[in-house]
């Protein structure tokens, strides 16, 4: 999985990325709602831990946020100490999916996480838009996907040396382009990445 922990507590928040690390998950943290929210809009995670007591912007209006005005729809799962019904209620209009007490367990996290993005993934599944490398280009068409985000999606954290994604591009476009009247679906945005248009 790839998470985004936003938790304020150093030590949770170290404890956290080092177990979900070790158990081959990666991983970006946040120790305040402002870089939380940032974090959230501009990457694409599987699932986002956020507590809900956190310096600059709290857990629930970062929520509300992100659904809202951002309108992402990652997986959210909300750590805090507050263990009353109005308070688990609060979260879930916020827009949580899931809410933990804390003291926890870090299994009963994971696989609370593991939960979410199983049941994330099936909803959110369209076959209209899977088709081979193209899958993530359609899905942001016809915004321009980075050449980071595609490297990233295709290798992970460790992509090829040289010249492996303009090679793929290439593959594409003899496929999707090359073939038609009228090429030009797959677009190279100079200098940023690419866009199916």
């Amino acid at each position: 999985m790839r998470l985004l922990l936003i938790e304020d507590n150093h030590d949770l928040l170290k404890e956290l990325a080092d177990f979900f690390e070790s158990q081959g998950d990666i991983i970006d943290t946040a120790a305040d709602g402002v870089t939380g929210l940032h974090l959230a809009v501009v990457n694409d995670y599987d699932a986002i831990v956020l507590d809900l007591g956190l310096p600059g912007m709290d857990g629930l209006k970062l929520c509300k946020h992100l659904r809202e005005e951002a309108a992402k729809w990652i997986p959210v799962l909300m750590l805090t100490a507050r263990d009353t019904l109005s308070d688990k209620i609060s979260g879930f209009e916020h827009g949580a999916d899931d809410y933990l007490i804390k003291p926890f367990s870090l299994k009963e996290l994971q696989l609370r996480l593991e939960a979410l993005t199983r049941r994330h993934k099936v909803g959110h599944h369209s076959p209209i838009l899977v088709f081979s490398d193209l899958e993530l280009l359609m899905q942001h068409a016809p915004n321009v996907v980075t050449r980071q985000d595609i490297e990233y999606t295709i290798w992970g954290d460790t992509p090829p040396d040289g010249d492996s994604l303009r090679v793929h591009i290439h593959h594409l476009r003899q496929v999707i382009d090359k073939p038609f009247k009228n090429p030009g679906l797959l677009q190279t945005v100079r200098g940023i990445g690419f866009r199916l248009k």
